[in-house]
Order: structure tokens, then C-alpha cells, then sequence
């Protein structure tokens, strides 16, 4: 497979991901039934499974390492933080205030891991 096609893969993966785990959000606020309908407990896993694997795919083929880069792993301890900040708001989280406040903080965590992903770097000068 080509850099391209993996990387629109990626990039798919990605928009789409983010845009799933908001509406999630917005249904968590509303308290909506529709959080328990389930293609949306199966599809997330879904396109998280191919936004990973792509993401792997990539780094292999630009022979990059989260051991060595300082920005990919900047971007690993970013995603483990959004995972988990996922987890507390989907799922574990004992309050309706703690899940939309996990959530909220999930998507600045994702805004800093597309930032870095874009700029290659993991400090943000933002100013």
C-alpha cells in the first residue's frame, strides 16, 4: 500500500473517530438513548482499531519510533491520556458533571495531539 493511501486512511480514521466521540458527547449531555443503541458501542472500536493500526503503519514506513521522536511520543502519551479520559466519560465516570467534564478535557487533549501531529513538534507555541 502506498504512503498516501495509508496516510488518507489515517487522516479518515481520524476525523471520523473525533466526530464519533463528539456526538457521543453531545448524547452524554443530552442524556440521550441513543448512547446505548449498538452500532454506537461497536463502531468507535471500530475506526480507533483502523486509525491504530494505520498510525503504526505509517510510522513503520517513515521509520519512526516513539522511543526516538520526541513528537510521536509526545502524540502516544497524548492518545493514552484521551483514551483514558474517554473511559472516565463514556463509561466510568460516577457523575453526569465528571463525564462532561472527561469529555470536554478529552477534546483539548485531542486538539493537542492533531497540533502535534501537524507540526511535528510537542511543544506548542501557540503565542
Amino acid at each position: 500500500m502506498s504512503f498516501a493511501l495509508i496516510k488518507m486512511i489515517h487522516v479518515s480514521s481520524v476525523i471520523t473517530s473525533f466526530l464519533l466521540f463528539f456526538l457521543r458527547g453531545i448524547w452524554l449531555m443530552q442524556n440521550s438513548p441513543k448512547l446505548r443503541q449498538r452500532w454506537v458501542k461497536i463502531l468507535p472500536h471500530v475506526v480507533d482499531t483502523i486509525l491504530l493500526t494505520s498510525a503504526i503503519t505509517l510510522a513503520v514506513k517513515i521509520q519512526q519510533s516513539p522511543l526516538s521522536d520526541a513528537w510521536l511520543t509526545a502524540k502516544v502519551i497524548g492518545i493514552l491520556i484521551y483514551i483514558g479520559l474517554g473511559m472516565i466519560a463514556m463509561r466510568f465516570g460516577k457523575t453526569r458533571r465528571t463525564r462532561i467534564t472527561a469529555w470536554i478535557t478529552a477534546e483539548c487533549v485531542f486538539l493537542y495531539i492533531v497540533l502535534v501531529a501537524l507540526t511535528k513538534s510537542p511543544v506548542l507555541n501557540l503565542f
